[in-house]
């Protein structure tokens, strides 16, 4: 253990507490303004017109229909796009992905923009679109995985490497007394949140201002900056409200690029919003994976090694990898472990990071294998895990910085009643016949932090403000960013004012990597730590305050008033301090980031432990998740009411990916076929049943000085495994093919 601790936030009475969402009203009124809301004087409508095939180039547009039709005001194809400073080719900072931007005539994934369209009205964009009538030279598009070369890359994305060894895999494999070797796939999954991407872009002179749902407002503004060729200061970004990013909304896009150009070129706004089927291309996706796990133990259960390859489809142009084998590196101990990552290039959009990246589909893998290691030894799934539990990271044999998986495990089973699960499938039935099967998997997801900045103003009326950059895209920033700024000041939360979503406001990281609170909640909280010290040094400066002399001491802040660190008897009222004083407000400034020291030394994840129901029809093979209880250990708790919002979300998501989720390309044209609501499933209100959270305690001295690791991805790992694992245990079929559907089934009572 280091010699030195991250210095320990002490809560006043906001954070713990279940606080009711400041935005809720605002959102279901009809009041809160997205991106799309904002209709200025002037406004033009852009509508981009996508690729109907995967693969070839674009021999002809009717572009004179186009213009010739009533309220189109221009056209853009590769032949007049206006420049760019900044090629689509590059990649300005970390949150970029190469992007089509009408560069050539080559079309390279259906959905990618071919032309932009502005018209007066949206109606005259949308029929101006259509009159282009692209015609095509095309050819045979790659759409399946399993027919393309495996590729080695450089890297598996996050900074991690293509191969990761600990220990001798082959000495490993060769000293098993039992193994398995089995193979899974997972699809392609692409995002949808509610509100579909959009822009409404305004120049003034050399200065842009961008109405846009951005989860990461500033690395937003230096990415279309470097394309555009202005200082960075030059973009204002306006981003209150987002319907949904799940990290979709961290990049920049073509479509919005061109948007972005065309307000430029034509000199007045331009609006634009993709269809739902424009969803699925340019905006990325989870990529579809195919992996191979091979594992082995000793005659007592214990693993010897965990051998995971997997193979990710990535676009033609671009090299963003699902980094689904990373999965195995931090979670059960085993003599050796290997993770290695391989591309395929496929004729589709780049896939990019979708909520719970690598982990989500990894674990679907690696818990759906535990439990076929468990099978062949005869084991209980849970007491296998126990078996495995490591008690420092596998492979660096770093200390975790905090772990209650353990805990977890017991929590999660006690309220399931898994004790009571028979060992053997197909073994339990319902009243109405029904297969029964129970399963679990374990969760585990990183803990990142970001850099982020913030700012504090107190007032002399007893109230604050305070603001930051920080993205809500429905994960509740708003209240539990304020909560914590909130105790910072020894303020109750009504008298806190609290900014952000703009891009003028003090850099507030990225919302993404389930890091957010930790970052923007660290930066706020010591920007409310530097208005307490200025206020105590000019109390302590001040012979009329009880405060006086006290210069030296530390200082906290409760319920309006000013005390000496460990001695309650000395303390002055904020009211009093700025009255003596002369004071209208005092302004802090505050910054957070990872203590180096800490993340060289300690391995830092949230944990957690899923167990899930199904019922399983015998004839028709029809699934239905009856009860989840997932029990996660995730650092202080915030707000437990937002907490379990976003953890219940995840499970739901789990329970998506194992049972719904798969984009369906064409394999003469490459298009998506199911690329709407209506064909691309996701889980409604009668899919989801019984569904219960426990958050179990736990205090992290060393993640940061707040103690918060995140719960915004931690609850799709381990669902999907869950429930593939009940539906092994309810009609003795295992499906390692995600989403399982009825046709895998059918039949299972025979």
């Amino acid at each position: 253990m280091p010699d030195t601790l991250s210095p320990q936030v002490r809560f006043g009475s906001n954070a713990g507490q279940p606080v009711t969402r400041r935005d809720g009203i605002a959102k279901v009124t009809g009041a809160a303004t997205f991106a799309a809301d904002n209709l200025p004087d002037g406004l033009l409508h852009a509508v981009y017109v996508p690729a109907t095939v995967a693969r070839g180039r674009v021999a002809s547009l009717d572009v004179a229909a186009a213009e010739a039709h009533t309220g189109v005001t221009k056209v853009y194809t590769p032949a007049n796009r206006p420049p760019l400073q900044g090629s689509p080719d590059d990649k300005p900072n970390m949150f970029s992905m190469r992007i089509e931007a009408l560069q050539d005539d080559t079309v390279r994934y259906a959905g990618q923009p071919i032309a932009l369209v502005v018209a007066e009205t949206l109606e005259a964009a949308t029929e101006g679109a259509r009159l282009l009538a692209p015609r095509y030279e095309t050819e045979v598009p790659r759409v399946s995985l399993a027919d393309e070369p495996a590729l080695k890359i450089e890297g598996a994305g996050f900074g991690k490497p293509s191969d990761t060894t600990h220990g001798d895999p082959g000495a490993g494999h060769a000293a098993a007394n039992t193994a398995v070797d089995v193979t899974y796939t997972t699809p392609a999954q692409y995002h949808n949140a509610m509100e579909m991407h959009a822009v409404v872009a305004q120049w003034d002179g050399d200065r842009l201002t961008l109405d846009i749902p951005s989860q990461a407002l500033m690395l937003t503004c230096e990415a279309y900056a470097y394309f555009l060729g202005i200082p960075t200061e030059n973009v204002t970004l306006r981003s209150p409200y987002l319907g949904g990013g799940f990290g979709s909304k961290a990049f920049t896009t073509g479509p919005q690029l061109l948007a972005i150009l065309a307000a430029r070129d034509t000199g007045r706004p331009v609006k634009l919003m993709l269809t739902r089927n424009q969803m699925f291309g340019p905006v990325g996706h989870r990529g579809a994976t195919l992996q191979r796990l091979r594992l082995g133990t000793d005659a007592e259960g214990a693993l010897k090694v965990i051998d995971h390859e997997g193979i990710s489809a990535v676009s033609s142009f671009d090299e963003f990898v699902e980094p689904a084998p990373n999965a195995t590196q931090g979670l059960y101990a085993a003599g050796a472990l290997r993770s290695r990552h391989r591309m395929a290039r496929l004729d589709v959009g780049t896939p990019g990071p979708m909520r719970a990246p690598g982990e989500a589909s990894g674990s679907a893998a690696l818990e759906g294998a535990m439990d076929e290691m468990a099978e062949a030894l005869g084991m209980d799934p849970l007491a296998f895990r126990l078996k495995n539990y490591a008690e420092a990271e596998p492979g660096t044999g770093r200390p975790y910085s905090s772990k209650a998986l353990r805990e977890c495990y017991e929590q999660g089973a006690a309220r399931f009643g898994w004790a009571d699960r028979p060992l053997q499938p197909r073994t339990m039935r319902d009243s109405d016949g029904m297969l029964t099967g129970w399963g679990m998997g374990t969760a585990l997801f990183g803990c990142p932090m970001f850099a982020a900045d913030a700012r504090a103003t107190l007032r002399a009326d007893g109230s604050a403000l305070v603001e930051t950059s920080a993205a809500d895209m429905g994960q509740g920033a708003w209240t539990a960013l304020a909560q914590i700024a909130a105790d910072s000041l020894g303020l109750p939360l009504d008298r806190v004012e609290f900014r952000a979503g703009h891009s003028s406001l003090p850099n507030g990281g990225v919302a993404g990597g389930s890091g957010h609170t930790a970052t923007a909640g660290g930066a706020l909280h010591a920007a409310g730590g530097d208005v307490l010290r200025q206020l105590g040094e000019i109390a302590s400066a001040d012979p009329g305050s009880p405060l006086f002399g006290a210069g030296n001491a530390g200082f906290v802040a409760r319920d309006g008033r000013l005390f000496v660190e460990g001695d309650d008897s000395r303390s002055d009222s904020f009211a009093d301090i700025f009255a003596r004083n002369g004071c209208v407000e005092v302004t802090g400034e505050g910054s957070a980031a990872r203590a180096a020291e800490h993340a060289q030394r300690f391995a830092m994840y949230s944990h957690g432990a899923v167990f899930a129901e199904v019922k399983v029809d015998p004839s028709l093979g029809q699934v239905r998740v009856t009860r989840m209880v997932g029990a996660f250990a995730a650092g202080r708790i915030i707000n437990p009411k937002l907490a379990e919002s976003q953890l219940m979300g995840g499970m739901i998501w789990g329970l998506s990916f194992a049972l719904h989720e798969a984009a369906k390309q064409d394999p003469r044209r490459g298009h998506i076929v199911n690329g709407d609501l209506a064909g691309y499933h996701v889980p409604v209100n009668a899919d989801v049943q019984g569904l219960e959270v426990i958050t179990v305690h736990e205090d992290d001295p060393f993640v940061n000085p707040l103690g918060i690791k995140g719960v915004g991805e931690i609850g799709i790992s381990g669902t999907v495994g869950a429930i593939a694992n009940a539906i092994r245990h309810a009609t003795g079929r295992r499906v390692r093919n995600f989403p399982i559907r009825v046709r895998d089934l059918v039949g299972a009572g025979d």
